[in-house]
């Protein structure tokens, strides 16, 4: 217990902080993780684990001693937290963007870095990565790193619950409502999701999903641009969809070579930790089988009937376990 290192969870009853919970509680030894609130009050009872645990109210007192702060929460309780912290030296692990600009932020990916990268344990903002920029980054660099890519063009389906635990129940609510000829609730998305696919969102939405894709597009430049293998690999033309799914990334990949090496070596070559590939005998991969799984699921892997050089992929991750696993990763580098 003595050796165990005090982190501390801001958000903690947020989907994201879940995620964290559950990986830190059944994979990780050696953090003693402090729950604290977010938009829910303080005193709460829960678990981490097999063990009780109290949520701790957001202020200087309950995040004092902590080598390091997950921020999981709202927007307003991740500038709340970087206010507190002002003059703390403990390490700030965002993973809700909201330390993004700051000017000694820096964009982290353990999954997607290599030894060959330069050392930001003595950085003290870690900003996670979009779970989506995390999962084309590992996709891309894998194929550069094996068979050079001329271009590319992705579609990404974007799931409700990048939005937190209100948009989810929105998605729900909306359906339940359209069933029974109600009106539908639309908060976030400020127009119907269910039954639909979105290009935009309404002009009320809090958040416009093109600044979703705008953050993607910046950190996927920055990560293919990281040292080491695959390094050089051309960025994609991206175009972020809103699907009506609770849960994960899908992504259809449309991917030129500068000599195509076909369905069979392409397959061969993805197949390391951690991409699964499900070949040709396969079921391709879906968002429902690989939820709680670690890293990304390739399949459908199919020739352009039109394009010599090029190939169909079907991706699909889980955002949480993406974003969530590359925090705790950064969180041992520097503990």
């Amino acid at each position: 217990m003595a050796n165990r290192q005090p982190v501390a969870l801001v958000g903690s009853e947020s989907l994201l902080g879940r995620e964290i919970r559950d990986i830190v509680a059944t994979t990780v030894t050696g953090l003693e993780l402090r729950l604290i609130a977010d938009d829910e009050p303080a005193g709460l009872l829960t678990r981490v684990g097999d063990e009780p645990a109290l949520v701790a109210s957001l202020d200087a007192e309950n995040l004092a001693g902590a080598r390091a702060v997950f921020l999981a929460g709202s927007p307003a309780s991740s500038e709340k937290t970087l206010e507190l912290l002002a003059d703390d030296p403990a390490a700030i692990i965002d993973l809700t963007y909201a330390a993004e600009e700051l000017p000694d932020a820096r964009l982290r990916a353990p999954l997607v870095e290599s030894a060959a990268d330069p050392d930001d344990s003595g950085a003290r903002v870690h900003v996670i990565a979009h779970p989506a920029a995390l999962a084309l980054a590992l996709f891309l660099r894998r194929l550069q790193a094996h068979d050079p890519i001329r271009r590319s063009v992705i579609q990404i389906f974007a799931p409700a619950s990048e939005h937190g635990a209100a948009a989810v129940e929105e998605l729900q609510q909306q359906t339940i409502s359209l069933l029974s000829f109600k009106s539908l609730p639309h908060a976030v998305f400020d127009t119907q999701l269910s039954f639909n696919l979105l290009a935009r969102y309404g002009e009320e939405a809090p958040v416009a999903l093109e600044e979703s894709e705008l953050r993607v597009e910046r950190h996927l430049a920055t990560l293919l641009a990281l040292p080491g293998d695959g390094e050089g690999a051309p960025m994609p033309s991206l175009r972020l969809v809103q699907a009506p799914v609770f849960h994960g990334y899908s992504f259809s990949a449309w991917v030129e070579f500068e000599g195509n090496p076909g369905v069979e070596a392409l397959e061969s070559s993805l197949a390391i930790q951690p991409i699964e590939v499900r070949g040709s005998g396969l079921e391709p991969p879906t968002i429902v089988g690989q939820a709680g799984q670690s890293g990304i699921a390739v399949g459908a892997i199919a020739p352009d009937r039109n394009q010599p050089e090029a190939c169909w992929f079907w991706l699909v991750g889980d955002n949480f376990r993406l974003s969530a696993e590359n925090a705790i990763l950064v969180a041992r580098q520097l503990l």
